[in-house]
């Protein structure tokens, strides 16, 4: 009998992986990053928990790192078969883990150098750019609603999830002594309010489905009233002379906010002479963007085809891209007026900070937060009020007007996905992952309320299909 086994996502959001064995083939659901503390991503460097000899082939739901970014990591220990994801998958998928490698290798190589000091042993990147590039070689780009064979008895099938470019509902039909049994996984199911991508498409049947919870314990706050906020504090910050500063995901949330910048464009309500885009994997990630119109819904398709040349760019003509780090610095000159979007969104790490540096202590400057904060995280602490930001050895004053605009969030909220887990014609069996404990079992009693059994998986645990 087929089983899944539980190796990521179960105690919060991040970290996403899961073991699918049947009697005689094995493939693994995801290999994301943990994210979260220091202390946490740590977790990172251990090894699989499981024997990657045996793996037959790798799905992926989509390119954010929670969900693929320790897949160089299972290359480079060894792992040499398929990996298979829908196209613009693929392609973002070479952006951003060529920048994870190049991140991975500076900050190892800075903690080698104060190792070396303490008298202690270097340490090793969790992968390098070598390593990628093997992993890129392994991937397979599939079109959405293709059934297609992963390995033996096992086939897979992408429905768009509207999450980010590429984001995949993840169908497993697994064949076994004549009988078929379906697993679902929801990957990051998008938000139906968000811009861009189309609405999570509607699954009817399936034995198993794991869950996503992200939100599960609450819904965000409606598309408009968003979207006046968000115009009232442009107003605000050209009002006072303050800057903008919006700590973003290179993929998803950038985009949006690009859109949304640009309909305030359109309709003349934005007096700031620029905005910046200061992150080279969000550039890119948009260039990309820019490829793939074909998966747009078809209300921001007909927006976007009244401007120049039909993309985000020329939808905000005063959107500027600043690629260099001698372009992210001057920046700094700049006083007030501006909107700058860098990442990470989750202010771990990136341009963000360093603009921080330079505005977080001013009380007329403002910070967006856009994007989900784990627990631990920077992002995190300045949503929960902190009054001071750390930046290594510094610590810097937080006067600025911090804003958290939840309405942009790229996952569905906890009424989403109720309404999304109604489309099935007969009950699964859900497990609820991807998701903090208090989410997870608020959406568990909302499920319970309407007839539906969740169950909340531990980690290492396995279930059948």
């Amino acid at each position: 009998m087929a089983r899944v086994t539980f190796y990521g996502a179960t105690e919060g959001v991040t970290g996403s992986n899961y073991l699918i064995e049947t009697d005689c083939k094995t493939i693994l659901l995801e290999c994301g990053l943990i994210q979260g503390s220091h202390e946490e991503e740590e977790a990172n460097d251990a090894p699989f928990p499981f024997d990657i000899n045996k793996i037959d082939a790798v799905v992926l739901s989509h390119a954010h790192l929670d969900h693929s970014g320790r897949l160089p990591k299972l290359v480079a220990d060894g792992y040499s078969g398929p990996i298979y994801m829908t196209l613009p998958t693929y392609e973002l998928l070479e952006v951003m883990h060529k920048d994870a490698a190049f991140l991975e290798q500076r900050d190892t190589e800075w903690e080698n150098k104060w190792r070396r000091r303490a008298g202690k042993n270097d340490i090793e990147p969790l992968f390098t750019l070598d390593d990628v590039e093997a992993e890129l070689n392994l991937c397979e780009g599939i079109n959405y609603s293709e059934r297609y064979e992963v390995t033996e008895g096992i086939d897979a099938r992408f429905c768009d999830a509207g999450h980010i470019l590429g984001s995949a509902i993840v169908e497993i039909f697994i064949n076994e002594g004549g009988t078929e049994k379906k697993l679902v996984f929801s990957g990051d199911l998008g938000n139906s309010c968000a811009a861009l991508l189309r609405d999570p498409e509607t699954i009817e049947e399936a034995d198993v489905l794991l869950l996503e919870s992200t939100y599960g314990d609450r819904d965000h706050r409606p598309m408009d009233e968003t979207l006046e906020e968000l115009e009232n504090i442009i107003a605000e910050a050209s009002k006072n002379g303050g800057n903008i500063l919006i700590p973003s995901f290179a993929v998803g949330r950038t985009q949006e906010i690009i859109f949304r910048l640009g309909e305030l464009y359109q309709a003349g309500k934005l007096n700031h002479q620029a905005v910046y885009l200061d992150s080279p994997m969000a550039i890119a990630a948009t260039e990309i963007y820019h490829r793939y119109q074909n998966v747009f819904n078809l209300e921001h398709t007909a927006a976007l085809s009244q401007s120049k040349s039909g993309t985000l760019h020329s939808f905000l003509p005063v959107l500027r891209y600043t690629r260099t780090t001698e372009e992210s610095m001057s920046l700094n000159r700049i006083k007030a007026g501006a909107i700058i979007i860098a990442g990470s969104g989750m202010c771990t790490g990136g341009r963000i900070r360093h603009h921080f540096k330079r505005n977080l202590w001013h009380k007329n400057a403002h910070v967006l937060i856009v994007g989900f904060q784990a627990r631990g995280t920077p992002g995190r602490a300045l949503v929960d009020g902190s009054k001071t930001f750390r930046m290594g050895s510094e610590t810097i004053a937080v006067k600025a007007q911090i804003h958290t605009l939840g309405g942009f969030s790229a996952h569905a909220s906890q009424s989403q996905l109720l309404e999304w887990v109604a489309g099935f014609n007969k009950k699964p069996k859900i497990y609820l992952i991807h998701g903090e404990p208090e989410a997870k079992q608020t959406l568990q009693v909302k499920l319970s309320e309407r007839g539906w059994q969740a169950n909340i998986p531990s980690y290492g645990m396995a279930i059948d299909i």
